[in-house]
């Protein structure tokens, strides 16, 4: 299947893709929006033909018949695509049968063809979708995400002495204190038990400052990062309220200023 000089200008410069030996390849990063290219080379009005949409051969993502779509009528469609696959009803005269698929997941990754069945010779495309996962917080959908991390507090002689224990995870996770403005804290060497098929790791720091510090826990190889985050006010009007104060938030790195702010306030 040869694909023109316009398909592929339009590939690389508006959906990011890169054209292979078998076919267009689209890269997108997990929760974004993914083009997937399927345009005629002839440029004919296809308002009224037929092109309809497969990922691995079987799932049905998205079908259009002189019209009649999946988002208007049309039955069939997968379940894991309701809602969120669109076709550009402008473009439809110039040859166009590309479609977006919004919020991807990782189980959207796979081969996908876009096939008009009534052509002659009845053409088909083939592009293949890589979704890339990101760090999040994965609870309750990953089996052996760390849960949201427990931080205790220590009065020491030249500060507060911070300890965060993560409790129950698999694959072990990677455990770090961040200051208010991302920066990783010097920390103990954690002690690491395991039981069970999971990992216990205890983090330990000793800060100076008053600011907002957060524990983070990581994993890697499920993509799952979680968060806690304490307030601490070093002087002693505040030292009670230190002490008795737990996070129960899970709160993004970018954000700790802002809570920073209204702690100091």
């Amino acid at each position: 299947m040869r694909t023109s000089l316009d398909l592929c200008v339009c590939l690389l410069t508006l959906c990011g893709t890169t054209l292979g030996q078998t076919g267009v390849k689209v890269v997108v990063e997990e929760d974004s929006d993914a083009v997937l290219p399927c345009s005629l080379n002839t440029k004919e009005n296809i308002t009224g033909k037929i092109f309809d949409w497969r990922k691995d051969d079987h799932q049905k993502v998205f079908m259009y018949d002189s019209g009649i779509h999946s988002n208007n009528g049309l039955t069939g469609q997968d379940q894991q695509f309701k809602g969120r696959v669109s076709h550009f009803q402008d473009q439809l005269k110039n040859g166009n049968a590309s479609i977006k698929i919004q919020n991807t997941k990782m189980a959207d990754s796979g081969s996908y063809r876009c096939i008009f069945p009534n052509l002659q010779p009845r053409q088909t495309f083939d592009i293949e979708l890589v979704v890339e996962p990101i760090l999040r917080d994965r609870s309750g959908e990953t089996t052996g995400a760390s849960p949201e991390p427990y931080i205790t507090t220590l009065n020491v002689t030249k500060g507060w002495l911070l300890v965060c224990f993560v409790r129950g995870a698999f694959p072990k996770p990677e455990v770090e204190w961040l200051d208010s403005a991302g920066n990783i804290l010097p920390a103990e060497e954690p002690p690491v038990l395991k039981g069970g098929g999971r990992y216990y790791v205890t983090l330990k720091t000793t800060v100076t400052k008053t600011g907002n510090y957060c524990c983070v826990a990581t994993q890697e190889e499920i993509s799952h990062q979680i968060y806690s985050e304490i307030c601490v006010l070093l002087n002693e009007a505040s030292s009670r309220k230190v002490a008795q104060w737990r996070p129960a938030t899970i709160l993004l790195v970018a954000v700790l200023n802002a809570a920073l702010y209204s702690c100091l306030v």
